[in-house]
């Protein structure tokens, strides 16, 4: 029992710093070389990112987003593979992970949607689940251009598609409530929506930028 608490500790550790950090941060210093969140906020952000850096930069930022997510679970599962539950591991880190992401130490608990630290602790445990579910994070988000409402797409679909992919209880049971917590959290955007006070993602050009000698 002492070897799982000693194994599970650094684990949790480890996956919630990095769900707590900012992809925008590691960014800045390790892509970008310019510190992103000067750019602007919200839709500014986007405008004048997609202005900048294009596509391509985006591409990155994701990419930046991606490894953040993926490395702290692969390492959760090489720890806990030394016991022979690499999938147990890997479960609990995306469990840690998305607490992170959720509510990150860094930014006074004030977190995101979590929907690709979502999809990547699925795709880690049953990649067919973690494919469906980033399939309708996408889906949705495009179709709304709500991230909340493709993070609530996603988490349901991790449910309803998990219990009915991964037998192994204590696994299926990790999914899951990894899975609730993105749903719960992101549910009072729902009603931010009817109030048409949730940000949506805009895909029009700003060009308030022109009267701003910032840029």
């Amino acid at each position: 029992m002492i070897v799982y608490w000693i194994l599970l500790l650094p684990t949790a550790f480890i996956a919630y710093c990095a769900g707590s950090i900012s992809t925008l941060s590691i960014a800045s210093v390790f892509v970008f070389h310019r510190d992103l969140h000067h750019i602007g906020k919200k839709r500014m952000f986007v405008s004048n990112f997609r202005r900048l850096y294009g596509y391509k930069g985006f591409l990155k930022l994701i990419l930046v987003e991606l490894l953040r997510d993926f490395v702290p679970v692969l390492l959760g599962g090489l720890l806990l593979g030394f016991k022979g539950h690499a999938d147990i591991g890997r479960a609990f880190a995306g469990f840690c992970l998305v607490l992170g992401r959720l509510f990150p130490v860094f930014n006074n608990f004030r977190g995101s949607h979590a929907s690709v630290c979502l999809a990547v602790t699925m795709f880690c445990a049953n990649s067919s689940l973690g494919l469906a579910t980033g399939a309708m994070v996408l889906l949705f988000t495009w179709l709304t251009r709500y991230l909340s409402v493709g993070a609530i797409a996603g988490a349901l679909t991790s449910i309803l598609v998990g219990v009915l992919l991964v037998d192994d209880s204590l696994l299926r049971m990790l999914l899951i409530l990894t899975a609730a917590i993105v749903l719960v959290k992101n549910l009072p955007a729902l009603r931010r929506i009817s109030r048409r006070t949730e940000m949506r993602i805009s895909l029009e050009e700003d060009i308030s930028y022109k009267f701003d000698e910032k840029f």
